[in-house]
């Protein structure tokens, strides 16, 4: 089989491959769409260990068992399905996670993959293929978020940081869950033009003014993390879910320290939102489209990869089988 082989350096390698066999409690996935994703930036400059891609929509292929032929996402975290947290659903919080899908173990640059049962989601008849990833991050890890935020503050005016795709899923997901007033910082025009057509002001970065009942920082920039501190109101909350592998000093100047305010950290969604997700999805579905703005084979993902760094592309899917829609 092909599959993608990220070398560090921004190189990327199409090899061939050994078809997957699955051990105990898994299925193998014939994966039909990835979509990249800037969290597989680390991975594009430092190289990995394993077959990269976490967004993927493939069909289970298990000749004779129940599932074959199944619609399914992935669901990244391997969790134990037994502890406490898992019984109570949050399947993201497994104090026995080790291993991230497309991280830690192989992911979904390739034609095909190796998953434990219980983290594949069997998608909807009426959700279309390419739409099928945006349940993941751009939706699961967006609308998480503001549920975490929703424990804080009900709704208001809110703030995010960030129009990629998962800035721009905020955006939409917070219009449907009680934050209709939103403004966005993004320095890319193109981006910007994106979070404006949804609904959201824009801002300049360092041109906030105001405050606001909810923060969302969804870039991994410092200087985004910093502002998000001095723009969240009392008794706000501000939640941070953009990533960066570099230190964060936080100098606490006098707006900061004279205020009562939460700040959250989120982390992907779990399982026992899925549902609610596929909601959003639904309500939203035309907007939710026009952030998939590529399909190409696996052959162009070193070229497509490298323009989606430099931001010309938003939510670009390798797409195994076009057919399948």
């Amino acid at each position: 089989m092909l599959q993608a082989r990220f070398l560090g350096e921004q190189r990327i390698e199409i090899a061939h491959g050994v078809l997957p066999e699955p051990g105990p409690g898994e299925l193998r996935v014939r994966v039909l769409r990835c979509a990249l994703c800037g969290s597989d930036n680390r991975l594009y400059r430092s190289g990995a260990a394993h077959v990269p891609g976490h967004e993927i929509v493939g069909v289970v292929d298990a000749p004779g068992q129940a599932r074959h032929g199944e619609r399914v996402l992935v669901y990244i975290p391997v969790f134990c399905g037994a502890c406490e947290s898992c019984r109570r659903g949050d399947t993201h919080q497994c104090p026995h996670i080790t291993d991230l899908v497309g991280w830690q173990r192989p992911g979904g640059f390739a034609e095909a993959l190796c998953v434990p049962e219980r983290n594949l989601i069997r998608v909807p008849d009426d959700v279309p293929t390419d739409l099928a990833p945006l349940l993941l991050d751009t939706i699961g890890t967006a609308a998480h978020a503001i549920r975490l935020a929703r424990r804080v503050v009900a709704g208001g005016r809110a703030l995010v940081y960030g129009a990629g795709p998962l800035g721009l899923g905020l955006v939409l997901a917070l219009q449907r869950l009680g934050f209709p007033e939103i403004a966005c910082v993004e320095p890319v025009a193109k981006r910007r033009a994106i979070a404006e057509a949804f609904g959201a002001e824009p801002l300049a970065p360092g041109a906030v003014r105001g405050q606001f009942a909810a923060v969302f920082e969804a870039s991994g920039h410092h200087d985004a993390r910093s502002e998000a501190l001095l723009a969240v109101a009392p008794f706000g909350v501000a939640v941070f879910l953009g990533e960066s592998d570099r230190p964060w000093t936080i100098v606490e100047a006098k707006p900061i320290r004279r205020k009562d305010f939460f700040a959250l950290r989120s982390f992907y969604f779990p399982l026992s939102e899925f549902d609610a997700n596929v909601d959003l999805l639904r309500a939203d579905a035309d907007r939710y489209a026009a952030l998939v703005d590529r399909r190409f084979g696996l052959e162009a993902l070193p070229e497509a990869y490298a323009g989606f760094v430099r931001g010309e592309l938003l939510k670009p899917e390798v797409a195994f089988d076009p057919r399948i829609a």
